[in-house]
């Protein structure tokens, strides 16, 4: 098996050579040594220890008439380069009859001379001599190559522990900066969020009707069919929105500054908790780091980590963000503290005005709910109607598939007959009378069974004419309904009471 490749896997790291080398990790498959030296030793011969016989590649040709002369070809491996070279022997066919012990000798005579064999063994000696004095340098150069890579591991390590240390101490601190400036920010915000509320109580006490106004406005848009119109009831609606978003104006110009306010203090907040969570992070891994020797639980092989940087940042632009963070918050606590002294409260004067839209609006959705009610009754009556309509259709319906089924046996009973005589033998094979009648009778079933299908189909097709009329009723009837339900239980429903029980006052 000379031509095979044997592949040899090892877990985790490789050695950097793997002349001579043994593995530095557990061997996971392959030959117990490296493919090199394996496979150094290996010839093309299945035995390279034994010469090859003369015998094993003769060639004959037999000629009675004349002395035969056969040449033997010595393929066995020169390790010097020298060509294969025929030897003759005469008379080598019918020696193995005439004289079996030249036949004999033939056979094991070897392929090699003596000086070949002498400078083969000069070539072992010198190759050994030559192999055993390099072992010995390379042995003394590994003694001194281990010593100084264990104290350059010793002192790297010590080295990184210094700097862990170090390191660990940048964070503390700069995770102490945040975690205060996180807790002052905090602390701004509350009072920011207490002048906040201090407003929307005086938006929320007009934007209840006006949540309320475009609740019903969003009610009767689910309105089906015909109903959908733009009727008094949403033009009420329409106009007393008008009023409610005239009236809130004011308050939100206030109130949108505050908002833009909140939302960078939460930004500058969100900023501040982010880090101080990744710099709580990075602290235990860098303890843990810190704590780590060669002899800790848990120390294992990641091949190839050394060369992936996942980094983002240095250590100058490490700090920077940090101090860019703390800045941010600073000047964000700045803006709500002036902001809080320029709250002030606003007038309402719109109490009345929003009362008299409120009540328009509800008496225009009381008019529109009693005209659909009426139209709902009216559609209860035709749809009544047309339901009887259709029952009585179905009858007649089911009369019909009765009747074509009524046919199928008298139709079996006439072919049954049909096929039975056409059974009978010679002369009585006759078109008589009987024939001429069942011939006939067959042709009257079929012509009733189409008619009665036509029928069938006809009433059919009224059927569902009457159930596509009762599903346009339906569909209004539902429509009405739906439109009852929105303007007396939905819009009606939340405008049974003013939203605001006081004058606004701020």
């Amino acid at each position: 098996m000379s031509g095979k490749v044997e592949t040899v896997l090892y877990s985790q790291l490789q050695p950097w050579s793997t002349v001579g080398a043994t593995p530095c990790v557990e061997q996971v498959a392959g030959a117990p040594i490296p493919t090199r030296i394996g496979e150094y030793f290996k010839t093309p011969r299945p035995h390279p220890w034994r010469p090859t016989l003369g015998y094993e590649n003769i060639e004959l040709s037999p000629l009675p008439s004349q002395p035969v002369t056969n040449t033997l070809v010595d393929p066995c491996y020169t390790p010097y380069g020298m060509a294969t070279r025929p030897l003759k022997f005469p008379n080598l066919v019918t020696g193995f009859d005439r004289n079996p012990a030249h036949a004999a000798r033939a056979a094991l005579y070897t392929r090699y001379t003596p000086f070949e064999w002498i400078q083969t063994n000069l070539k072992n000696f010198n190759e050994s001599d030559t192999n055993r004095n390099y072992s010995e340098r390379l042995r003394d150069e590994f003694v001194r190559v281990m010593r100084e890579t264990d104290e350059k591991t010793h002192a790297g390590q010590r080295e990184s522990g210094r700097r862990l240390g170090e390191r660990i101490t940048d964070t503390t601190f700069w995770r102490n900066e945040v975690r205060t400036e996180l807790e002052k920010l905090l602390t701004e915000s509350a009072l920011l969020q207490e002048s906040r509320r201090s407003i929307q109580k005086a938006m929320n006490d007009i934007e209840g009707p006006l949540h309320i106004a475009q609740e019903c406005l969003y009610q009767r848009e689910n309105r089906l069919g015909s109903d959908l119109v733009h009727d008094s009831p949403e033009q009420s609606l329409l106009t007393e929105i008008e009023i409610y978003r005239n009236s809130l104006e004011k308050l939100k110009c206030l109130f949108n500054k505050m908002e833009d306010q909140m939302r960078n203090n939460r930004a500058a907040q969100h900023e501040l908790e982010l880090d101080v969570v990744s710099k709580e992070s990075a602290l235990g891994i860098d303890n843990m780091c810190h704590q780590l020797n060669n002899f800790s639980k848990g120390i294992s092989y990641y091949g190839g980590i050394e060369k992936y940087d996942p980094t983002v940042s240095t250590q100058l632009t490490w700090a920077e963000n940090s101090n860019r963070m703390v800045q941010r918050s600073q000047e964000e606590r700045r803006k709500s503290s002036q902001m809080r002294s320029d709250v002030e409260n606003l007038v309402n004067g719109v109490a009345i005005e929003i009362w008299d839209a409120w009540s328009n609006t509800n008496n225009s959705l009381a008019r529109r709910a009693a005209e659909t009610l009426e139209a709902k009754s009216k559609l209860q009556m035709h749809l009544h109607k047309i339901q009887q309509e259709i029952f009585n259709m179905e009858k007649n319906i089911e009369l019909l598939k009765k009747a074509i089924q009524d046919k199928t046996n008298p139709m079996k009973v006439a072919h049954t007959r049909l096929e039975a005589r056409t059974h009978r033998k010679q002369i009585e094979l006759c078109r008589d009378i009987a024939q001429d009648r069942l011939v006939l009778e067959v042709n009257d079933l079929q012509n009733s069974i189409e008619y009665l299908n036509m029928k069938l189909q006809e009433a059919e097709a009224q059927h569902q004419q009457l159930l596509k009329t009762r599903a346009n009723l339906e569909s209004d009837l539902h429509n009405k309904v739906n439109t009852l339900f929105i303007d007396r239980e939905k819009c009606m429903g939340m405008r049974r009471s003013f939203p605001i029980t006081a004058t606004i006052k701020y």
